[in-house]
């Protein structure tokens, strides 16, 4: 005798792949599937609706069917409010917790809909009631974070994902913004794209993370990474101690990692260079102090700290020093990138594969993303791990940045130019 429950979809389901995908899903896990109810939009920006009954041999196999459907964004018709269970100690979650994609979510509790707050991939959900009259609250927390006693949801009873839109006609700054990963599509335009998207980023009045690797120093970025601090295109960043460091490094001695950015060669001693550096930076008492007694004079640390731009350097297994500024502890770490993810409005990710990584795994889906490495596995992984929603180019990042700053302050200009015009216009 076969299990059977119903699900819905609805929105942009034709365009974004999802109504194809759930077919998929039932098909491949030894399912079935019936439409009862399907109404196609018929305008580019009309939405669509599906309901379908879907069956399997049994009950433990529709579950699994049920749960790959609901990390797609297929929810159940006649839900009901979800299920919660006292963690029994401090880090230990009950078992079968819900873990959480990193896309809206929704909890049905007495009967009433609860947005989840700081929604965040591979999460449980906490259920606070609060006092008579408050109403109640739900949000992710990492497992790390779990208390005895937290009201932790369990199963996927009364969960509602919604996965974002991806509409066939995307228009504005961001409607590049779709996904994928290229190195065939034309450089130059999807800088322009960027750009245009960094600058309308800030028109909003939004935040702008920048999570950067040594590798932009490296390659020559460092210059025109400082200028779009300076400029103010960059609220927040994210990077290691090597990126601090190697920054630190070429204003000190013109070498990154001991290699002469200019001549790129190896001077003397050159390999010498960055724990020089970490030392008479931790000397000065950090990174600031060595700003303020005029040890650092350039660079984008030096432009982070004389233009306030809050930075989080998040330590490794194999720092040396490390600068006084890098957390060392992991789940510290953690927990100042988290802040960080939870404020942005526009990642920029470059050339680093753990930050990008750590850092993607901590948005929300409607954040939007920009990955850029040189090696396409970043961009691959960063994807696999669910940040569908990061748009991806692979190229070299010393390249990338300077006409990423160029066509920022092409686009700034253009848009005092238009809005002057329209001034002298309305004055005529």
């Amino acid at each position: 005798m076969s299990a059977t429950r119903t699900v819905e979809l609805d929105g942009h389901i034709i365009d974004s792949g999802t109504l194809q995908r759930t077919f998929g899903i039932v098909m491949d896990l030894g399912g079935s599937f019936e439409i009862e109810t399907f109404d196609v939009g018929r305008h580019k920006d009309e939405t669509s609706y599906c309901r379908m009954r879907v069956s399997a041999d049994d009950a433990d196999t529709l579950q699994e069917i049920l749960h790959e459907l609901h990390q797609n964004g297929a929810n159940l018709t006649d839900p009901v409010d979800a299920h919660v269970t006292p963690a029994p100690k401090d880090q230990v979650v009950p078992k079968g917790f819900y873990s959480t994609t990193n896309h809206p979510t929704e909890i049905r509790y007495d009967g009433e809909w609860v947005p989840v707050e700081n929604i965040e991939m591979d999460c449980a959900i906490v259920v606070e009631e609060g006092d008579e009259g408050d109403p109640v609250r739900a949000e992710t927390k990492v497992l790390n974070a779990i208390r005895e006693g937290d009201l932790v949801v369990t199963d996927e009873a009364g969960i509602r994902v919604k996965p974002p839109d991806r509409p066939r006609d995307s228009s504005g700054p961001f409607g590049f913004m779709q996904g994928g990963v290229s190195a065939e599509r034309p450089s130059e335009s999807l800088i322009d794209d960027v750009a245009e998207a960094l600058v309308a980023t800030k028109e909003r009045g939004e935040s702008v993370l920048v999570v950067a690797g040594p590798a932009v120093i490296h390659a020559g970025g460092g210059d025109e990474l400082a200028r779009l601090v300076r400029e103010g295109y960059v609220d927040m960043l994210s990077a290691g101690n090597g990126f601090a460091t190697h920054d630190i490094e070429r204003g000190l001695y013109g070498t990154s990692l001991g290699m002469d950015m200019e001549t790129m060669e190896h001077p003397r001693k050159g390999h010498k260079h960055h724990i020089y550096t970490i030392s008479e930076v931790i000397r000065a008492g950090g990174i600031g102090p060595a700003v303020e007694e005029g040890l650092i004079e350039e660079g984008v640390m030096y432009e982070c700290v004389e233009n306030d731009v809050p930075y989080v350097l998040a330590g490794s297994i194999r720092d040396d020093g490390p600068l006084p500024d890098t957390i060392t502890d992991a789940i510290e770490a953690q927990n100042a990138i988290r802040e960080q993810a939870r404020e942005a409005d526009l990642v920029l990710l470059l050339s680093t594969l753990l930050h990008s990584v750590a850092v993607g795994n901590c948005l929300p889906s409607t954040t939007r993303v920009v990955c850029v490495d040189i090696n396409p596995a970043t961009v691959t992984q960063l994807l696999d791990r669910g940040s569908s929603q990061a748009i991806g180019m692979v190229t070299d990042i010393g390249t990338f940045i300077p006409m990423l700053a160029e066509a920022v302050l092409d686009a700034e200009r253009d848009g005092e130019i238009e809005d002057s015009e329209s001034e002298s216009n309305a004055e005529n």
